[in-house]
């Protein structure tokens, strides 16, 4: 497969002829809508012939909500070794609390496809955030964890679950090591039971990096507590900071070249970004807030408002400008061009795999590279 970048006076049909492919491929792999308009700057990934290049083998993974549509679930599976279930959460007394929706339907599909439902483990608190509160009750209390266990043991078991994956974040500095051991206590209940257990890792560059969301989070050890990480490379632009790129690739590249001086690379997967952000302009800090798009939604932006992508040569992310009733907006998104950028950081590294947050949003372009780029795993036996 190959990326073209729209030019000025580009159309599908000539693009097709010019690449000796079909219109319908092209409008297929990018998730063309009719009349089937495009942006300049825009990337396509065009299908050009079948590869015959050995490939490397990862593991990859994806997170989802149970509100997730049935459509793109099954659309996504064949890309997925693990499909991660989000999310189960806990009270004080380690008892397991079940996602509102149900969560049967998707970890059924999963097995039918041959990709391995995760149960995701979260602490929220009664507003819906994070609580380092309960995360502390938990980590220094040996009978709430050894409760906690059991439940997770027991659910997993009875709902056909293939494994354990803790995303705890905004933890505590002194509670640091009290939670790699109750990641390690985790790791060696469930292994005995022949599931693997994962652990989400803020986007750390440093042992001593200052902030809520590393202070808790120490890499050596939860790297040696869980059979394999997470690295959240992603939210550098978010919600309420100001307009950039989601992952830019030269920080996403510091914080792989920081995690594998304290865990070994195969224990490493990628976390990538499958939303973009618009903001309103001009952004004021505490007040702005970006609204989540998918990467598609954001090149139908775009097109709609006749805007020229760019592609910043720095952080390898596609942005643009475009105005609405009155208003400017700056938008960062995902395209091919910015996977393909942190495939080759997998590549480099040799890392174990990549892990998305999240798959609500089908980008079938992103899916179409990874598996021509990749030969993805399937599910690796019981531990």
């Amino acid at each position: 497969m190959t990326i073209y970048v729209v030019q000025a006076g580009d159309s599908v049909d000539s693009i097709a002829a010019a690449h000796n492919t079909s219109t319908n491929s092209i409008i297929y792999n990018n998730q063309l809508s009719y009349p089937y308009r495009l942006a300049i700057g825009q990337a396509l990934l065009l299908t050009i012939s079948d590869s015959t290049e050995d490939r490397m083998s990862i593991v990859t993974g994806g997170y989802a909500y149970p509100f997730i549509r049935r459509f793109t679930l099954t659309e996504t599976l064949p890309y997925l070794t693990d499909l991660f279930i989000f999310s189960y959460g806990f009270t004080i007394d380690g008892e397991l609390i079940p996602p509102q929706l149900d969560d049967t339907w998707m970890i059924e599909l999963a097995q039918e496809d041959n990709t391995r439902p995760i149960l995701t483990l979260t602490p929220f608190g009664p507003d819906g955030m994070f609580s380092n509160y309960l995360i502390s009750v938990l980590v220094n209390n040996l009978e709430v964890q050894q409760n906690l266990i059991d439940n997770l043991l027991q659910t997993i078991e009875k709902k056909h679950y293939g494994g354990i994956d803790i995303d705890f974040e905004y933890i505590l500095a002194e509670d640091r090591i009290a939670f790699a051991e109750f990641v390690t206590r985790v790791r060696i209940s469930a292994n005995a039971a022949g599931y693997p257990v994962s652990v989400a890792l803020a986007p750390k560059t440093s042992d001593d990096q200052p902030g809520l969301l590393y202070g808790g989070k120490d890499y050596q050890l939860l790297g040696e507590a869980a059979n394999h990480v997470l690295l959240m490379t992603y939210e550098w632009g978010y919600t309420y900071g100001p307009p950039m790129a989601v992952a830019p690739i030269h920080k996403v590249r510091e914080v792989v070249e920081y995690a594998l001086t304290r865990i070994p690379a195969e224990k490493i997967n990628l976390g990538i970004p499958n939303y973009g952000y618009d903001w309103p302009l001009p952004y004021e800090k505490g007040i702005t807030a970006a609204r989540t798009i998918s990467n598609t939604e954001a090149v139908e932006i775009a097109i709609a408002n006749n805007a020229v992508i760019e592609f910043d040569q720095v952080s390898m992310s596609p942005h643009f400008t475009y105005e609405a009733d009155g208003i400017m907006h700056e938008v960062w998104f995902e395209d091919v061009r910015s996977m393909k950028e942190k495939f080759s950081l997998i590549q480099e590294y040799h890392l174990r795999g990549a892990d998305y947050w999240q798959i609500m949003n089908l980008f079938r372009a992103n899916w179409l590279l990874l598996a021509d780029t990749f030969y993805i795993a399937p599910p690796l036996p019981s531990v």
